[in-house]
């Protein structure tokens, strides 16, 4: 299956959704390699670490529903509208990925048809589940791209500009807490048009949020029960305030 449902019953109004929870290929995809090492397989560049087990806390203590994908983000991202050119990434932080160089539109429409548009099927259902759905979405970042300068931030709450009515909230709040650094659409931008976010929440009014955990911090099942157990509470604070 492209993707893994906790909790579907689960009454609260949040949708906890993990677009990059995997780091997995399918067999029939270059027979289940893309040509690249093992130790780039486990970076940041095939998945968000820490992310899949962090979404999973937090569903269970906000009593909502958790979406996890089940394939690689260099397989096909579904945090990428159907035209975007980074949809199969060719070159990703200094890492060409072989099995992508030459995938053509064929190549890319059956990844399409058997990974991404069954996860968006998954994400539309389980949105429309809840008429107050409240989407979010938990990420992981990199402390360090190569080559470039270390990121502070402990947290980062992205958002559209053309919806800031969680997020902003959010981040205030965020930033109450004097030990953390909290990045505002830091440690990049949170909009991208056809992104899943703008396909699930900004075109259908739904409240929503992307959090941003830097991955050294839940790189360990104590690191994600951890994060779980201090943002629900706040996530929860937030919400009870708009």
């Amino acid at each position: 299956m492209p993707f893994v449902i906790e909790g579907q019953d689960r009454p609260g109004r949040w949708l906890v959704t993990c677009d990059h929870a995997s780091n997995a290929v399918p067999d029939w995809v270059n027979g289940g390699s893309l040509g690249i090492p093992a130790a780039d397989m486990a970076r940041h560049i095939a998945w968000d670490i820490g992310a899949a087990g962090l979404a999973r806390d937090l569903g269970q203590r906000l009593d909502s529903p958790v979406l996890l994908s089940n394939f690689s983000r260099l397989v096909i991202d579904p945090n990428r509208g159907e035209d975007d050119p980074t949809l199969v990434m060719k070159l990703y932080d200094g890492t060409i990925i072989p099995a992508n160089r030459h995938a053509g539109a064929e190549e890319v429409e059956r990844r399409l048809d058997r990974l991404y548009r069954p996860y968006h099927a998954a994400y539309a259902r389980l949105a429309a589940l809840h008429t107050q759905r409240v989407i979010l979405a938990i990420h992981s970042f990199t402390p360090c791209l190569r080559g470039r300068a270390p990121r502070p931030w402990h947290v980062g709450v992205l958002y559209s500009h053309l919806d800031e009515r969680f997020s902003k909230p959010l981040i205030a709040r965020l930033q109450q807490e004097s030990d953390l650094c909290i990045g505002d659409n830091e440690p990049y931008s949170g909009h991208l048009p056809g992104d899943a976010i703008d396909r699930h929440a900004l075109r259908l009014g739904r409240h929503n949020t992307l959090i941003e955990v830097r991955h050294d911090l839940i790189d360990t099942a104590a690191g994600q029960a951890h994060w779980a157990a201090r943002l629900a509470p706040i996530l929860t604070e937030t919400l009870e305030g708009l």
